[in-house]
C-alpha cells in the first residue's frame, strides 16, 4: 500500500517558529523531494492580532526569494482574525475575491483553496460557498476543500448535487478522531481525507511534560492520558523484536505509524517547530518506506 503524501504545516509559523528557521524547514522539506504545504489566513492563531496572516507571508518571501513555482500550497480561509474565535466570513463573494487573492500571490502554486471552521448550519449559505468553490475549480483549476466544518452531513447533502471532491482536513490521532463524524461525505467515496494533530497535542511517551511543554500549553491533562500510555508503553516492547527494522520509540514515531498505514488517508499535515523536529521525522518516513510496520498499525488500532 503506498504512503499518504506529506504536507508541511505552518501554524506555528510566525510564533513559535521564527522566519529563519521556517526559511530552514522549507530548505529541508524541498531538498527531500516534497512539495506540499498547508497554511491558513488565521495562522499563527496565537492571539495576538499584529500576527494575523503572519504565516502566510513568511511562506510568500520565501516563494519569492526563490522563484518557486511548483509547489502545491493549501490554504485555508475564512477565519476572521487569529484569536480563535468563531467569527467567519464565507460568502460566495469573500471566497472568490479570496481565491483571486491566494492566485496573485503564489501562482501556479497554489493547489487548494479550503473552507475553515464552518460552524454554520444555513443550508442555503453553505450551498453558495460550495457554488463559489465550483467557480474557482472551474475557472482557476483550484482543488475544492473542507477543514474543521461543524456539520459534514450538510456539507455530503449538498454535495450529492453539486458533484464535488473534496480535501478534508480531520483531526486523527490515538486519542481522538474525527472519521466516524464525516461518515456522510466517506459514503459519498470521491473525498480525500488528511489528517492532522497526528501527535495529539504533544503527549509524551514518558508522561514528562516540561511547564513551557506544547501538550501543556494546549491545556492537555496528563492524568487523563495516563491509563491509554499505560497500555502502549506495555505494547511497544512486543512490537519492538523485529532487529531489522528501527524500532518505535517516541510519539511522532507512533502518530506516523497510526496515521500512515490507514488507508482512509491520502495524505497528513506535519506540525513540526523546528528544523530538528521536521529532520528526525522525515528519517522515521524513511523507514516506514522501505520496513513493513503492518503489524504494529494492527496492534495500536486493536488495543488502544
Amino acid at each position: 500500500m503506498p504512503l499518504p503524501s506529506l504536507l508541511l504545516g505552518t501554524a506555528q509559523w510566525g510564533w513559535n517558529v521564527a522566519r529563519d528557521e521556517a526559511f530552514r524547514m522549507l530548505d529541508l522539506w524541498l531538498k527531500a523531494g516534497h512539495r506540499n504545504i498547508d497554511a491558513a489566513t488565521n495562522y499563527p492563531i496565537n492571539k495576538n492580532p499584529v500576527d494575523f496572516r503572519a504565516a502566510e507571508k513568511i511562506l510568500y518571501e520565501y516563494v519569492q526569494a526563490h522563484g518557486l513555482r511548483d509547489l502545491r500550497i493549501t490554504m485555508k480561509i475564512g477565519s476572521l482574525d487569529n484569536m480563535r474565535t468563531p467569527d467567519i466570513n464565507l460568502a460566495p463573494s469573500f471566497i472568490l475575491m479570496m481565491g483571486d487573492e491566494y492566485r496573485r500571490l503564489f501562482d501556479d502554486n497554489l493547489h487548494c483553496l479550503m473552507l475553515h471552521w464552518d460552524n454554520r448550519d444555513d443550508e442555503t449559505a453553505i450551498r453558495g460557498s460550495l457554488e463559489a468553490l465550483a467557480v474557482l475549480q472551474k475557472e482557476q483549476g483550484l482543488q475544492p476543500g473542507l477543514s474543521g466544518i461543524a456539520h459534514p452531513d450538510i456539507y455530503a447533502a449538498i454535495n450529492a448535487d453539486l458533484g464535488l471532491s473534496f480535501d478534508i482536513q480531520l483531526k486523527n490521532n490515538l486519542l481522538q478522531s474525527d472519521l466516524g463524524r464525516y461518515e456522510a461525505l466517506r459514503e459519498q467515496g470521491k473525498h480525500r481525507f488528511f489528517a492532522y494533530g497526528i501527535n495529539a497535542g504533544g503527549i509524551k511517551l514518558d508522561g514528562v511534560y516540561p511547564s513551557d511543554s506544547t501538550f501543556l500549553r494546549r491545556g492537555g491533562d496528563p492524568e487523563k492520558v495516563a491509563a491509554k500510555l499505560d497500555k502502549l508503553r506495555s505494547i511497544l516492547p512486543k512490537l519492538n523484536t523485529d532487529f531489522v527494522r528501527p524500532p518505535v520509540k517516541t510519539m511522532n514515531h507512533v502518530g506516523l505509524i497510526y496515521t500512515a498505514l490507514n488507508p482512509q488517508f491520502s495524505g497528513m499535515l506535519l506540525g513540526v517547530s523546528s528544523v530538528a523536529q521536521l529532520s528526525e521525522t522525515l528519517d522515521y518516513w524513511r523507514n516506514l518506506e522501505t520496513y513493513d510496520y503492518g503489524d504494529v498499525w494492527a496492534a495500536l488500532s486493536r488495543e488502544l
